[in-house]
């Protein structure tokens, strides 16, 4: 199943999105509880980010051929970092490259959806029955200032630097997907989320020891080798077997 979040007659709603018909859920839809309305044309809505959540969690270097490329060595646990959630933009919305970075570089990566509430959940249970779907995420980032700064908030949460989208997939193996980006239609990234260090489910029951994970929080789970810097006028693209093409233009801060 996919599911957007749209705008239409100026109302922001969930939708089930099937061809191209979009089915507008109830305004106190819950990602536990699934009931469509009537069916509207995807060309007469907007589609805005999948997810609005209370915070990002991010996973650094958990491509060994990525941390290499930066000339940084594997963690023994998964490198937690925060994005702020006022990054977020949507698919074909603009990510703005701010004066103070003169490197900014595309981060393709699978994103997880939180469904329901987790914190300090045991090994035995089933870690997946967490997460609600899975999206494409652009962990963009201001690599100059990353180094600068030694720590990661600044050079990662600029607004529009994360795009995310078109929507979410609730269906796919998230052990065995190829993440790929493209850059002016040339691939600068593919790998295969079979070859991240650490499992989604190991991920959530990592993360879910440290902090609490509400429904709509997000996990940006690592990027491939290959990230690359961005220029006015590029376009780029995050793609996700199974979901779809995450496409976002490239222009300056005015």
């Amino acid at each position: 199943m996919k599911l957007c979040r749209i705008e239409y007659q100026t109302k922001v709603r969930y939708a089930v999105l099937r061809d191209s018909k979009v089915y507008p859920l109830a305004e106190d839809y819950s990602f536990d509880r699934i009931e469509e309305g009537a069916a509207l044309d995807l060309d007469d809505v907007e589609l805005l980010a999948p997810v609005v959540p209370s915070k990002i969690v991010c996973v650094g270097r958990n491509y060994r051929e990525h941390a290499a490329e930066l000339g940084n060595k594997m963690p023994d646990e998964p490198l937690l970092f925060l994005k702020a959630p006022s990054a977020v933009i949507a698919s074909n919305d603009v990510i703005e490259l701010p004066e103070a970075s003169q490197q900014v570089e595309h981060e393709g990566e699978l994103g997880v959806v939180i469904g329901r509430l987790a914190r300090k959940n045991p090994a035995s249970e089933d870690t997946l029955s967490y997460v609600f779907g899975y999206t494409c995420v652009n962990d963009v980032t201001a690599r100059d200032l990353q180094r600068k700064d030694v720590q990661f908030t600044r050079g990662k949460s600029f607004d529009t630097f994360c795009p995310v989208g078109p929507w979410i997939e609730t269906d796919i193996d998230p052990g065995n997907v190829t993440v790929q980006t493209r850059l002016n239609g040339e691939v600068k990234q593919k790998g295969n989320t079979a070859d991240m260090a650490f499992s989604v489910a190991f991920l959530i029951r990592y993360i879910s020891e440290i902090m609490t994970l509400y429904p709509g929080d997000l996990i940006a789970t690592g990027t491939p080798a290959g990230v690359s810097r961005m220029n006015p006028g590029d376009t780029v693209e995050v793609e996700v077997t199974g979901i779809g093409i995450l496409r976002n233009s490239i222009g300056v801060l005015l």
